[in-house]
C-alpha cells in the first residue's frame, strides 16, 4: 500500500471548499480546527492526506469533510440534470454545498439524462473515473426499460451480435445483454456510454423507452434503502465491486 501524500494543512482545507487560506488561519487562531484532540494554531502544518482524517481532524467540532480520492453513489431522481451548469435542478444541488467548491472538483462517472433514474457515481478521483467509463474495461451499465409496446423477440439476439449499428454512427455497437422481465419490461446490460444509448437501441428496432432506471454498474447495485436524491460513500469494498464481474 502506498503512503498516503502529505500536504499543508491550510491548503488541504482551501482546496476542500473550507475558505480562503485566510479564512483557515482565522479558524486555527479562534481554535476551530483540532487534530487528534489537540489545536492546530499554525494551519501551515503538513498532514498525511489519509482516508482517517476525516474522524481525526475537526473543524468547527465537526468531522472533516472526506478527503481528496472520495466517490460516491447517488440515486438519482428524474428530472434532474448531470451537469455544473444546465437550467434547472442539477445533481451537484443533491450534495453537501460546501463540496461544490472542492479543487480538483466532483464529477458524475458517465451521465444519466435527465429522463432517466438510478445509480450514478461521482467522484474527484480522474483515474477512478477513466477507468469505468472506459470500453476497454468492460463494466457493463444494467438498466431497467420500460417499452411502449411489447417486445418482438428478436431484440435479444439483435443486441447480443455486436453488430448493431445506431443511426448517424459509423462504429457498430459492443454487444449487449437483454433479459426479459414481460411484455414491455426488460433488463438491458451494456458496456459503453454512446449519447442516449439504450433509448436508440430499441427505437433502432421499432420501439420506444417509456421508462429507464440504472440499478447496476459492474458488480455494485443500488441499495434498496437508498432513496431517490440520497447518496453514500463508496468503501475500499464498494470500489472493488465496481470492477467485479456483474
Amino acid at each position: 500500500m502506498s503512503k498516503p501524500a502529505m500536504m499543508r494543512l491550510d491548503r488541504l482545507l482551501a482546496n476542500m471548499g473550507y475558505g480562503s487560506r485566510k479564512d483557515i488561519q482565522q479558524l486555527a487562531r479562534l481554535g476551530a480546527v483540532t487534530l487528534d484532540g489537540v489545536d492546530i494554531k499554525k494551519p501551515d502544518v503538513k498532514v498525511a492526506v489519509s482516508p482517517d482524517l476525516s474522524t481525526r481532524l475537526m473543524i468547527d467540532g465537526e468531522p472533516l469533510d472526506p478527503v481528496p480520492g472520495m466517490a460516491l453513489m447517488l440515486n438519482k431522481p428524474l428530472g434532474v440534470t448531470c451537469s455544473h451548469k444546465e437550467a434547472g435542478p442539477l445533481v451537484y444541488d443533491l450534495l453537501p454545498t460546501r463540496w461544490r467548491g472542492r479543487n480538483p472538483a466532483i464529477s458524475t462517472i458517465g451521465r444519466l439524462d435527465k429522463e432517466t433514474s438510478g445509480l450514478l457515481l461521482m467522484t474527484d478521483d480522474g483515474d477512478l473515473l477513466h477507468r469505468v467509463i472506459a470500453p476497454r474495461h468492460h463494466v457493463a451499465k444494467r438498466y431497467r426499460v420500460t417499452l411502449e409496446r411489447p417486445l418482438n423477440g428478436n431484440e435479444g439476439e439483435i443486441f447480443a451480435a455486436g453488430t448493431l449499428l445506431l443511426e448517424g454512427e459509423e462504429k457498430p455497437l459492443q454487444p449487449a445483454i437483454l433479459e426479459v422481465l414481460g411484455d414491455k419490461e426488460a433488463f438491458l446490460s451494456v458496456t459503453e456510454g454512446r449519447y442516449h444509448q439504450v433509448r436508440r437501441m430499441f427505437a433502432s428496432v421499432g420501439n420506444h423507452v417509456t421508462g429507464l432506471h440504472r440499478d447496476r454498474i459492474g458488480g455494485l447495485d443500488l441499495p434498496e434503502d437508498l432513496a431517490p436524491g440520497d447518496y453514500r460513500l463508496l468503501d475500499e469494498l464498494a470500489l472493488a465491486a465496481i470492477f467485479a464481474p456483474s
